[in-house]
């Protein structure tokens, strides 16, 4: 029998690229910034409206108008995703308390209770909470937001303090700490739902009471 001998593979090149040959186009900065805001817009919607276990990915997807390819592109998972939310609203936070107190933040909070987003987003600082004292990686994720809002806090009092505005017979530190434990408590009463109709004289009281 006569052996038949094969030629090798030769891939010859079309003078017209494939899209396999065409080169992907570079994106610019400025659309991935845009693309990233994209992101974080529609999933504060998400997360506000329907809590951080009820914005799933399709809900997501639905919110941003990008499929969950391009979502988690640029954050790694949903948990970076609710964190680098969360790190947008402590700097708005860190702003308002710096600038007015976190007595003011409290005020903000209480004047949206009624809006829909607000149920969600209340639902969503509970489920922080939760994961704070049950998941050691995520609590350690979250240090970093938590911990600039109350850097905001202890400055603005250590210049009201110095400027002769706040009571002297209670250490800064000790009203700090009282000003986020009523913030705590406003979050966990009105996530419950509670009446609000009486809460501004009471944070009134709370702004009168470190006052001098």
């Amino acid at each position: 029998m006569q052996s038949v001998r094969c030629n090798p593979y030769v891939r010859i090149a079309s003078p017209d690229p494939t899209c396999h040959d065409r080169c992907v186009p570079k994106v610019s900065p400025d659309r991935l910034e845009a693309r990233r805001r994209q992101i974080l817009a529609g999933a504060r919607a998400c997360f506000a409206r329907y809590g951080y276990e009820g914005a799933t990915v399709r809900r997501l997807e639905e919110e941003t108008g990008l499929s969950r390819g391009a979502i988690f592109h640029h954050f790694r998972d949903k948990d970076s995703l609710f964190l680098a939310v969360a790190e947008e609203d402590a700097a708005t936070m860190v702003e308002t308390v710096a600038r007015n107190g976190l007595v003011q933040v409290m005020r903000d909070l209480l004047a949206r209770a009624a809006a829909p987003q607000t149920a969600g987003w209340l639902g969503s600082q509970l489920e922080v909470s939760r994961r704070i004292r049950t998941d050691p990686r995520f609590a350690q994720r979250w240090a970093a937001r938590s911990e600039a809002v109350a850097r905001a806090t202890r400055e603005r009092l250590a210049r009201q303090h110095a400027a002769g505005a706040l009571r002297d017979d209670v250490p800064v530190e000790v009203l700090a700490q009282f000003l986020e434990l009523a913030y705590d408590g406003l979050v966990r009463r009105l996530a419950m739902g509670r009446p609000t109709d009486q809460l501004a004289p009471v944070l009134d009281l709370i702004e009168s009471t470190v006052r001098r």
